[in-house]
């Protein structure tokens, strides 16, 4: 229908940075806890996911055929990954990480065997980050019991979630029921769905 789309994150206090997390979602249809929230048939094959990701979202900045592509002529713009993306069982994907990122040409990032090459990392910002507290991207915490635990490890959170797009946010003092404000008709926010 000629409609654009592309992937990304919230990247808030309710959404991860980490890319991967996104592309587990919209390949496998389930949190990061592994709920399966969508039948397959309505999740997304790999290569299709990963372009929402790198090509399509140019047109969303203006910048269609700058970058996007490993191609001649675009921005030296890539990274290396601990694992293959296309060959990695589905559970895995969200557990890829980059040993080696360059941005414009430049080494911004290197680990494992590229961990020489790299730059200091800055802090994380914010300073609320998860990042922060946990150690790194969806790092997550160990398994503890209980029926607080289970709904939270469900639901992809460490802690039991306070507010944001379940059942339980309508228990909490945030604007839900304005079906026209940021958190949106259904308790979550409005813009995650993009």
């Amino acid at each position: 229908m000629g409609v654009k789309t592309s992937a990304g994150t919230d990247a808030t206090r309710v959404a991860s940075y980490n890319p991967w997390v996104s592309l587990y979602w919209l390949v496998t249809g389930k949190t990061v806890g592994g709920l399966s929230l969508y039948h397959p048939n309505n999740c997304l094959d790999r290569e299709t996911a990963l372009r929402m990701w790198t090509e399509n979202v140019t047109w969303f900045s203006n910048e269609e055929g700058k970058k996007g592509r490993l191609a001649k002529g675009q921005f030296a713009d890539f990274a290396v990954l601990d694992r293959d993306y296309f060959a990695c069982p589905q559970d895995e994907i969200r557990d890829i990480t980059s040993v080696l990122t360059v941005v414009g040409g430049r080494i911004v990032h290197g680990g494992a065997e590229f961990a020489r090459l790299a730059p200091p990392l800055p802090p994380a910002m914010p300073d609320w980050s998860p990042v922060n507290r946990f150690g790194g991207y969806h790092a997550r915490p160990e398994r503890k019991e209980g029926a607080a635990a289970r709904f939270a490890a469900a639901h992809g959170h460490g802690t039991a979630c306070a507010v944001h797009g379940h059942a339980h946010a309508w228990t909490r003092r945030v604007p839900v029921r304005d079906f026209k404000a940021f958190w949106g008709a259904l308790g979550c926010c409005s813009c995650w769905a993009f």
